[in-house]
């Protein structure tokens, strides 16, 4: 049993990109946080706050004595193998990773009486979308194996609520991007993605060119358009579902986005104007399974959790990104 009077957070792949953000900023919040992390994809230094467990969340025999000495008020679940590509050519890496993991986790949880979760879900489950913007009600036909083991894990929920009385929010993310403002921690994949670093990785020199996946897409451009949330903004909606559930909330799902779609075009364009560099394009053909356009209808997250996203805007986003892009390309040298 834990002494410590704040309430204790665990967040489960605390060291990652989204992960190490929230750590900041529930202890900003005044929670004690404890991050579990196997460091397959985080970073031990991402962890700028709280203490780190090294460990599997899906191993009963680590989870178990860590969870009964404490006692979380609950537990935040971001940990997961996220490369749609690879969720295609390794499926069975993603079910292990994805859903026994949890399952796992959720199985230890319950055995130690802690009953509050909160998971990273995906816009991935919704597959190619029908209607645009895409509310939570839009049918959930994943397209690649990632899509399929965040779904189970959403089904596997509701089941858990319903028998076990484990309260859960998911929130389904749109494109998170951005870094911390003060440039301290930012996103950092091996390999790289996401549209937003892979582009300012070229200003910065460490890549020749941004490569543009399709130019003949159903949109006003031609190019593929997202809606990007900025990092911190992901991070608000967790706290607050973190307090909707430690006022007795129900186990719901809440998509997270900015309802705002940018074009691959648009991004590049912003990220030139931002960082002053001429960013090459190179035009490849399109990714399977790349819909057109995903663009979030986030209505009832504002409505029932009162978010109000802070940096809506891509060029925000973009600076606060080159910001971090510029600390850690200057890293990479000094090795």
């Amino acid at each position: 049993m834990s002494n410590n009077t704040e309430p204790t957070v665990v967040v489960a792949g605390g060291a990652g990109y989204i992960g190490s953000h929230m750590v900041r900023m529930l202890a900003e919040s005044g929670f004690r946080v404890v991050v579990v992390d196997n460091l397959a994809t985080g970073y031990a230094d991402a962890v700028q706050d709280g203490t780190l467990r090294i460990g599997d969340i899906g191993d009963p025999a680590f989870m178990g004595p860590l969870l009964r000495e404490l006692q979380p008020q609950c537990v935040m679940h971001f940990a997961a193998a996220s490369l749609v590509g690879e969720s295609m050519t390794a499926p069975a890496k993603y079910w292990r990773n994805n859903l026994v993991q949890t399952l796992n986790l959720l199985d230890t949880m319950l055995e130690c009486g802690v009953k509050q979760f909160i998971f990273s879900s995906t816009a991935a489950v919704y597959g190619n979308p029908v209607e645009v913007p895409i509310t939570e009600q839009h049918p959930q036909v994943p397209i690649n194996p990632y899509g399929n083991s965040k779904l189970a894990v959403e089904k596997a929920l509701a089941d858990y609520s319903a028998a076990y009385g484990l309260r859960s929010i998911t929130l389904r993310y749109f494109n998170a991007a951005g870094a911390h403002p003060d440039g301290s921690i930012g996103e950092r994949h091996e390999p790289e993605t996401h549209l937003i670093p892979l582009v300012l990785q070229v200003a910065s020199g460490r890549r020749p060119f941004i490569s543009r996946f399709g130019s003949k897409f159903a949109t006003p451009d031609g190019s593929c358009v997202r809606d990007y949330i900025h990092v911190q903004d992901l991070c608000t909606a967790h706290l607050l579902a973190l307090r909707k559930l430690g006022e007795g909330a129900q186990t719901t799902i809440y998509n997270l986005g900015n309802g705002n779609g940018h074009s691959v075009n648009e991004v590049i364009e912003a990220a030139r104007r931002v960082t002053g560099h001429p960013i090459p394009l190179r035009d490849d053909p399109p990714r399977a399974g790349d819909p057109p356009v995903l663009v979030a209808d986030a209505r009832r997250a504002r409505a029932e959790l009162a978010w109000v996203p802070q940096y809506p805007d891509i060029e925000t986003i973009l600076a606060h990104a080159w910001q971090w892009e510029q600390k850690f390309a200057q890293m990479k040298k000094g090795r």
